[in-house]
């Protein structure tokens, strides 16, 4: 095997590659059965793991899982239900007044446009393209701190800010794989190259990427 470091371009086309070969189908890993609940749950994930996500959300379905009903809801009834997400306090407020929005602005849908998505309490630029994309399809590239640091690993950008990250992954990839590798990375990171799994010296992408990698690589934060 080369000691070479890869060149950027053969890195773009072995990460694909790769990642393909390891998660053809990559699953959506937050329970949900539509725009709606699916747009609460990546809410609910805010610093916080989607296992714990996928234990709360039932209860919360059962409470309500449509606009209307929740619009209808105590927000502290909310916050009970989802207080072992943490940040209970904003998150049971944006789900109820996100939700009043969607009745009383979008005839009880969630809309299929980012700028629309931004403009709901709890929803950011993440949050927002991961519905766009997972939802609706439309691709978008929800880059979020794990995907930050792969990428910094993978030298595919300078790691300024999470906004660079996406403009420099947009850049790198095909528009059409957008929706796949935002989740292939995710389910990438968890297995092979974790935080402190892995210092951009262990796991197979990183070495790949770069086998004469001598130090681990310091990533800059989110």
């Amino acid at each position: 095997m080369s000691n070479k470091n890869l060149l950027k371009a053969e890195r773009v086309a072995y990460i694909l590659e790769e990642l393909q070969r390891l998660y053809p189908k990559p699953p959506i890993p937050l329970n949900h059965s539509d725009p709606y609940t699916l747009l609460v749950a990546v809410l609910l994930s805010a610093q916080c793991t989607d296992e714990r996500v996928n234990q709360v959300t039932p209860a919360l379905w059962q409470l309500a899982a449509n606009c209307y009903d929740m619009a209808r809801q105590p927000v502290e009834k909310i916050k009970a239900i989802i207080r072992p997400c943490g940040l209970s306090p904003q998150k049971s407020k944006a789900i109820k007044i996100l939700s009043e929005m969607l009745v009383n602005e979008h005839n009880g849908e969630v809309p299929a446009d980012m700028e629309a998505l931004e403009r709901l309490p709890g929803v950011g630029h993440k949050t927002a393209s991961v519905v766009m994309s997972q939802a609706f399809g439309i691709p978008a590239f929800a880059v979020d701190t794990h995907i930050h640091r792969l990428a910094q690993r993978w030298g595919l950008t300078n790691g300024k800010n999470v906004t660079q990250t996406e403009k420099d992954l947009k850049r790198l990839f095909p528009r059409e794989k957008w929706n796949a590798l935002h989740l292939q990375i995710i389910y990438y990171g968890r297995e092979y190259c974790s935080a402190r799994g892995c210092d951009g010296t262990i796991c197979p992408i990183c070495t790949t990427c770069y086998p004469s990698r001598k130090h681990p690589k310091l990533t800059r934060k989110a």
